[in-house]
C-alpha cells in the first residue's frame, strides 16, 4: 500500500516566557524576558498507509493535536520532517490543503450566523468544486449523517451534534484524500457519537479515505481505527493494531455461565474460575488461543447449560493496563 503520510524524527519545541511571582516579578517581567523551552513531540516516527484509520491516543499534553497540526501544516518542526502526500505541509500549504480536511471538534469552520447551506457554498467556492461533484457530495453525504432538516438553519441554531455533523460533511465536500479530526465527537450525546462512528467507518471503507483520529473517547477508537499510534510524555510508546496491544498485554476475556440448577465444583483446564454464584459460574479465558468452543467441549452436555455470554476486555482496560504497566517500570527499584 502507499505510503500517504511519512514522519521521521520529528521533534516540537516551544519557547514560553518565564513569568516571576509577585508585583517585583511583574515588574521584572517587562524589562527582563526569560524563556523555558517546552518540548510537545519529541522524536516521534511513523508512516500512514492510504485507507488506514488510526488512533493518535495519548493523555493531555502528550502532542496529539501538536502532531495533527505539524501534518495540516499550520506548525513547523522544530526538527525531522513531516512528509503527506509526498509534500512539506508547511511549506506546500494550498496544495496541501486540496487533499486534505481537517474537523477540530472544539473550533468551528462553519458561518456562525449563515445557514449551514451557505456555508457548503462558501466552501465549493473556495475550493473551486464541479457544480455536479458538489451536488453529488452534498447529497449522498447530508444523507448518510441526516443534515437535511437544518441545512436551512443558521449554525448557531444547531445543537452540537448537528454542528459537528455539518463540520464533518464540509470537511468531505472536496473529496479529500485524508480526514484528520481532533476530538471530533467531544461532548456529544449517546446518539450522536453513534452516528458520527458509523459514518466515518462507512467514509474509510467506501471511500477509502484515510482518517487520522485523536480523541479521549476510547469507543471511537474501538469503532473506527484498527491501529493505534500511542504517545505519553511527547515520546511515541506504542505503534500497532489494538488486537496486538491486547494480546501483549494478555488482556482475558470474561466467560459467565448459567445452569439450570448449580451443577456443583467447576474446575476447567481452558478457563479459569474466578467467581462461583451457584448456577453461575464466571471464568476469565487467559489464553488467546483458546475457543469458545473448546470451553463447551470442557463442560461437556448433561449439565443443564442455559445460558452463556463472553465479553472481550475493552479498549479502555487493555489502555490502562498499558500505561501501568509502563509507569511501574519507570518507578526505581
Amino acid at each position: 500500500m502507499t505510503t500517504v503520510i511519512a514522519a521521521r524524527g520529528v521533534t516540537k519545541r516551544f519557547r514560553q516566557p518565564k513569568r516571576f511571582p509577585g508585583l517585583v516579578g511583574s515588574l521584572r517581567s517587562l524589562v527582563t524576558r526569560q524563556y523555558t523551552e517546552m518540548t510537545a513531540v519529541n522524536d516521534v516516527s511513523f508512516d500512514i498507509a492510504t485507507a488506514e484509520a488510526v488512533g493518535y491516543l495519548g493523555p493531555n499534553g502528550a502532542g496529539k493535536s501538536t502532531m495533527i497540526k505539524m501534518m495540516t501544516g499550520i506548525l513547523v518542526p522544530s526538527t525531522g520532517t513531516v512528509q503527506v502526500l509526498g509534500r512539506t505541509p508547511h511549506l506546500q500549504r494550498q496544495d496541501n490543503a486540496r487533499d486534505i480536511g481537517v474537523v477540530f471538534g472544539q473550533r468551528s469552520q462553519l458561518w456562525w450566523d449563515l445557514p449551514v447551506q451557505d456555508s457548503f457554498e462558501l466552501h465549493r467556492r473556495i475550493y473551486d468544486i464541479a457544480d455536479a461533484r458538489y451536488a453529488e457530495n452534498l447529497k449522498h453525504l447530508s444523507a448518510l449523517l441526516d443534515l437535511g432538516p437544518f441545512l436551512d438553519r443558521a449554525v448557531r441554531q444547531l445543537s452540537l451534534g448537528q454542528r459537528m455533523r455539518a463540520e464533518i460533511v464540509m470537511a468531505l465536500l472536496h473529496d479529500p484524500k485524508i480526514l484528520f479530526l481532533d476530538e471530533p465527537t467531544i461532548g456529544l450525546d449517546v446518539v450522536a457519537k453513534d452516528a458520527v462512528r458509523r459514518f466515518l467507518a462507512e467514509v474509510n471503507r467506501e471511500r477509502g479515505v484515510t482518517i487520522i483520529l485523536t480523541t479521549h473517547d476510547l469507543q471511537d477508537i474501538e469503532q473506527i481505527c484498527p491501529r493505534l499510534i500511542m504517545v505519553d510524555h511527547a515520546r511515541l510508546i506504542f505503534d500497532g493494531e489494538l488486537r496486538k496491544l491486547r494480546a501483549t498485554l494478555g488482556s482475558s476475556r470474561r466467560l459467565t455461565l448459567e445452569f439450570a440448577s448449580d451443577p456443583g465444583v467447576l474446575e476447567l483446564t481452558t478457563a479459569r474460575l474466578v467467581a462461583d454464584e451457584g448456577p453461575i459460574k464466571h471464568f476469565a479465558l487467559e489464553r488467546e488461543e483458546v475457543s469458545l468452543i473448546d470451553v463447551l467441549s470442557e463442560v461437556g452436555n448433561g449439565r443443564g447449560l442455559k445460558d452463556i455470554k463472553l465479553d472481550e476486555p475493552n479498549i479502555e482496560e487493555v489502555i490502562r493496563s498499558f500505561y501501568q504497566g509502563r509507569n511501574a517500570l519507570a518507578q526505581p527499584a
